[in-house]
């Protein structure tokens, strides 16, 4: 069964920084494009960042660049979202993606066709 399983979320204070992680299971993420997404309830699917197959290349949405980097560990199947200076307006549920037909970073969600559950954050005082 192939499936992506997002963990790290959880409530943080603003400033601080929380680092997301996308584990597969059921297949090698060696090949794919990952894209890291977050919505609100009741708010369109939000591109946050995307990595490449390779690592080489990286995009981020203009609200979290400086703050935010994706990373990816081919060996432990595993991609990263570390979130710094986080600000209560990243509140949402991030979703973990990867991409069977594009190994380029693409920030549109129509480009991805597994998904994990999502895990909540929460930037709160």
């Amino acid at each position: 069964q192939l499936q992506l399983v997002e963990s790290g979320g959880g409530l943080v204070q603003p400033g601080g920084s929380l680092r997301l992680s996308c584990a597969a299971s059921g297949f090698t993420l060696d090949y794919y494009a990952i894209g890291w997404f977050r919505q609100a309830p009741g708010k369109a699917l939000e591109g946050v960042s995307c990595i490449s197959s390779s690592g080489g290349s990286t995009n981020y949405a203009d609200s979290v660049k400086g703050r935010f980097t994706i990373s990816r560990d081919n060996a432990k199947n595993t991609v990263y979202l570390q979130m710094n200076s986080l600000k209560p307006e990243d509140t949402d549920v991030y979703y973990c993606a990867a991409s069977t037909v594009q190994a380029m970073c693409v920030m549109y969600y129509g480009e991805y066709d597994y998904w994990g559950q999502g895990t909540q954050v929460t930037v709160s005082s």
